[in-house]
């Protein structure tokens, strides 16, 4: 980036802090929030359960099956990767595919069995399958006449 181009740059993100005091002066009451683009973009998820398990499926496609990253931390789920765009182009026309780094989190409505959880990837979709804890029934014994 040539110095003049860092100039501007800042110089609009001077702007824009400037706008958002006016703003925010304005009507203090309202919570007027800007948006600015994002760096890391978040693909279109599905959440849903059956009677074993709670599915959350990813549509992102041009994928590899190691290129995401899924983790799950108490009851967070967090799915990140990168797209990259395969071809060199000199100059788009229309952008409406999203490349570069991704991420999504879901928070989990109860507990699962972390040792079985599962995910695959196929036509363009990653799909996490958490299988619900299944309830530990305990047996109530009657209580003897002898101490233990």
């Amino acid at each position: 980036m040539s110095q003049d181009e860092k100039h501007l740059s800042d110089e609009v993100l001077r702007m824009q802090r400037r706008m958002d005091r006016l703003f925010n002066d304005m009507m203090p009451t309202i919570g007027w929030m800007t948006t600015r683009q994002r760096k890391i973009w978040r693909p279109p998820t599905d959440v849903y359960e059956t009677d074993d398990s709670l599915v959350v499926k990813v549509e992102i496609a041009g994928m590899s099956e190691e290129d995401f990253s899924v983790s799950l931390s108490n009851r967070n789920l967090a799915i990140s990767g990168v797209r990259r765009d395969p071809e060199c182009k000199l100059s788009y026309q229309q952008l409406e595919i999203p490349y570069g780094q991704f991420g999504t989190e879901v928070f989990l409505p109860y507990t699962v069995d972390r040792d079985a959880i599962r995910a695959t990837y196929e036509n363009g979709f990653l799909t996490v399958v958490l299988p619900k804890v299944k309830a530990h029934r305990v047996e109530i014994v009657e209580k003897s006449d002898s101490v233990e």
